[in-house]
């Protein structure tokens, strides 16, 4: 039996108790709303006003903090079908999976596109118009999802060629490893991950080190730039941390064999959670134009009766 099958029985045969159960569940619930709640206040802040969706980096935000809400909600959803009905149909768990991780390979791409944009107002002020067009953002964001796609479809192509057609009406837990089961399915995601890692790494830290020598010299524009790439670095690092998740499990079983669930969730919170929950600080908060807006949204809402 290979890491990802001895991962998997763990998970089914050291369920949690009734109690164990509801308290996790209602963390994860309440925390997802939370997520999602102050994140649809910033896609309406952004629908709602043209100074946003006329502004390339804000709509790479945007796209971020939208790709954010599908992979919290996709994930909670999964998370409490896990308790409730243990075992789903594998079609309706591919479905899940595929577009899971579809969103949560996004984000990485765009967290690097983000810093590029950065960069570009800072260090190439004079040129960022013409290079960072609305039509340019878009062909962007439809690159990064072309890519994405082009990841992860191989998974259920390679599985239906190798699995018989009634392992599509079965019944499973829910996980990548139970309806993706070849092992080429793995060893490819491993050499895709750390093509990821490596494209998007380098070009975080290019782009901070360069706003970095800018900003000794320049305006408090560039310092506060310097920071959110800094942020942007942090997030990444735990949005990457999903694609260390199949080492991450292996070690948490190795460590904790008898609180093997707990570190599960433990990690699951930190890795799947946690990461879409900083989009709204690094623009919701930090950044003066959209804290604005969003703070007329938040009165509206306080003041409607």
């Amino acid at each position: 039996m290979n890491a990802s099958s001895a991962n998997v029985t763990m998970v089914i045969e050291y369920r949690d108790s009734f109690s164990k159960a509801v308290t996790k569940n209602v963390i994860v619930v309440v925390l997802g709303i939370s997520i999602n709640c102050i994140n649809a206040g910033l896609i309406h802040t952004f629908c709602k006003h043209q100074i946003f969706y006329m502004n390339p980096r804000y709509i790479l935000f945007i796209h971020l903090v939208f790709n954010d809400m599908v992979q919290v909600t996709l994930t909670v959803i999964m998370f409490v079908i896990s308790y409730i009905f243990y075992k789903i149909n594998v079609s309706i768990c591919c479905v899940f999976i595929l577009i899971a991780l579809f969103t949560t390979e996004n984000s990485p791409l765009n967290l690097a596109c983000m810093a590029v944009e950065c960069y570009i107002a800072i260090c190439v002020p004079l040129r960022h118009v013409q290079i960072c067009t609305i039509k340019r953002t878009l062909m962007l964001i439809g690159l990064i999802w072309v890519t994405t796609v082009l990841s992860v479809l191989p998974d259920l192509f390679i599985t239906l060629a190798t699995q018989p057609l009634g392992f599509f009406h079965s019944q499973v837990f829910c996980l990548r490893q139970t309806v993706f089961p070849n092992p080429i399915i793995i060893k490819k995601r491993d050499i895709t991950y750390s093509v990821f890692l490596v494209i998007v790494w380098i070009t975080i830290f290019y782009t901070y080190f360069k706003i970095l020598f800018t900003a000794k010299t320049a305006s408090k524009d560039a310092k506060k730039a310097r920071n959110t790439i800094l942020l942007h670095g942090f997030q990444l690092l735990l949005c990457m941390a999903s694609y260390a998740t199949p080492q991450l499990k292996d070690a948490l079983q190795q460590w904790f064999p008898e609180n093997y669930t707990d570190s599960l969730f433990a990690s699951y919170i930190i890795v799947q959670i946690l990461p879409r929950s900083i989009s709204s600080i690094i623009y919701g908060i930090r950044d003066n134009t959209f804290r604005k807006y969003l703070k007329r949204y938040l009165l509206c809402k306080v003041s409607i009766p």
